[in-house]
């Protein structure tokens, strides 16, 4: 609904104006009715003040992801980068692209913060939840640093983010460097497949840890856009006789929320310990996800060993008992396998599922130059356009396609197909929508503005319902 971005060089000075975009939601679409009540951007807004999904696509990838473009979030590799490659997918526009081609990257600003929190913190304050755990939100970094933040606003988001990169850049530049130097799986391959452990930050890690252990990578692992790595914070030694089974129970294991891993050991304590049942060591790390990690053990200096909990002596001993157990990387593997064949069935194509196909395959040459002709074509030229693809899924998405953003342009036939899909789709969800809205609207101290946009919501529910009924089909 809503895209805010602000082009900038690399020591962080803007490059002309920054975007705020809103994207109109078509009429296929329920949006949650609390996520409405904390942006505060209503579907009829998006309508009257928003361009096309088929606009902002051509936008996005000829205006914002211009060749050599870093195109930078928070929390971004693993929620707003999805959200744009099935945005490019619903529109014709190849998916992934945008991310490698001409020089252009992706980089991950979460955990750059992580890692600067956890190694090398000064210079900057650092908040804590209410909960009096370390906390790493950009609206609070933004408050405890004293720069401005409107909180649930894209660009508000944006700007905050800036503000946050250039205190980092400016306190900690070394660390900033290496790290954005670090986003392309080619240079995160060598560390990982060094055969020698280093420093990984990532939101899988307990926050007590301040999200930030010492690993290594398991032998024996043929992916070559990924490793299982292993937490040397715990004993090795418990895995010697695990099954593929059994660290595929424990894999697919998910702990109480507020179970956090016990049996770290301590410098005192015995090697030897074990760890709670709620918490696996071993993580997948993919390459090309701008994984935090820092290969020379050294930055780990006493204060960030003190800081994080991590005792040397520890992981060096587990090291050496991690390296006695060659095949535990072949037993993963095998584990994964046994996942693969537990999961559901391959995805059943029709119209109700191809929105979500993406990663059913990638697109051929031959389709892509054919997708091309679709973004190019007009309300008048894709009226009789038939591409004929070779995949199917691309047929499925056509009218689709044209029925959000060129819906005058559908035959008869793709009228109905257009119908049946939107009746589908909100029936599934309309009672929950209602019931939701219906929910908020008792709530107490309810404010005027909020029944104001709780009343949209409704409106819109309504209007959905029975857009596009007796509408007369192109002849």
């Amino acid at each position: 609904m809503q895209f805010g971005g602000q082009r900038t060089d690399l020591d962080l000075k803007p490059i002309g104006k920054p975007d705020n975009i809103l994207v109109k939601l078509t009429d296929d679409i329920l949006p949650q009715p609390e996520a409405v009540l904390v942006h505060g951007i209503t579907p009829q807004k998006t309508r009257t003040s928003g361009m096309s999904e088929a606009e902002f696509a051509k936008y996005l990838s000829g205006e914002v992801f211009t060749p050599d473009t870093i195109a930078v979030g928070y929390n971004n590799v693993r929620f707003d980068n999805k959200f744009i490659r099935f945005l490019f997918w619903r529109n014709f526009t190849d998916a992934y692209e945008w991310a490698w081609k001409n020089g252009c990257s992706t980089w991950d600003f979460l955990d750059v913060v992580r890692t600067c929190r956890a190694l090398r913190p000064d210079g900057i304050k650092w908040p804590f939840a209410s909960d009096g755990k370390p906390s790493n939100k950009l609206e609070l970094l933004a408050s405890v640093n004293k720069f401005k933040h409107d909180a649930h606003d894209a660009l508000g988001d944006v700007k905050a983010l800036v503000e946050l990169a250039r205190l980092i850049k400016s306190e900690q530049p070394k660390l900033f460097d290496y790290l954005l130097k670090l986003r392309s799986k080619d240079k995160v391959a060598p560390i990982v497949n060094s055969g020698q452990p280093f420093i990984y930050t990532s939101g899988r890690y307990p926050s007590e840890w301040q999200k930030t252990t010492v690993v290594a990578a398991l032998s024996g692992v043929p992916e070559r856009d990924a490793a299982f790595v292993y937490d040397l914070r715990i004993d090795p030694d418990q895995y010697k006789n695990a099954s593929p089974e059994d660290l595929l129970k424990m894999w697919t294991y998910r702990p109480p929320r507020n179970m956090q891993p016990s049996g770290v050991q301590g410098a005192g304590e015995q090697a030897g310990a074990v760890h709670d049942a709620g918490y696996f060591p071993i993580k997948q790390l993919v390459f090309n996800r701008c994984p935090a990690v820092v290969a020379d053990l050294r930055v780990l200096d006493k204060a960030s060993q003190k800081r994080l909990g991590l005792h040397m002596e520890v992981i060096n001993n587990h090291f050496k008992k991690l390296a006695k157990q060659p095949d535990l990387g072949e037993r993963m593997v095998r584990a994964m396998e046994l996942s693969d064949k537990k999961r559901q069935p391959k995805l059943v194509l029709d119209i109700a599922s191809v929105d979500g196909a993406l990663y059913e395959g990638f697109v051929n040459d031959a389709d892509k130059i054919k997708m091309g002709a679709v973004r190019a074509a007009d309300a008048e030229t894709i009226a009789d356009f038939e591409p004929g693809f070779s995949d199917e899924r691309l047929n499925l998405l056509l009218p689709l396609y044209k029925g959000r953003n060129f819906p005058a342009s559908l035959s008869a036939d793709e009228t109905k197909i257009w119908q049946d899909y939107k009746k589908a789709r909100l029936d599934s969800r309309a009672s929950q929508y209602q019931a939701k809205i219906s929910e908020l609207s008792a709530s107490a101290g309810l404010s005027k503005p909020a029944k104001h946009l709780l009343t949209d919501l409704a409106d819109w529910g309504q209007f959905v319902q029975t857009a596009g009924v007796g509408s007369v089909a192109r002849t």
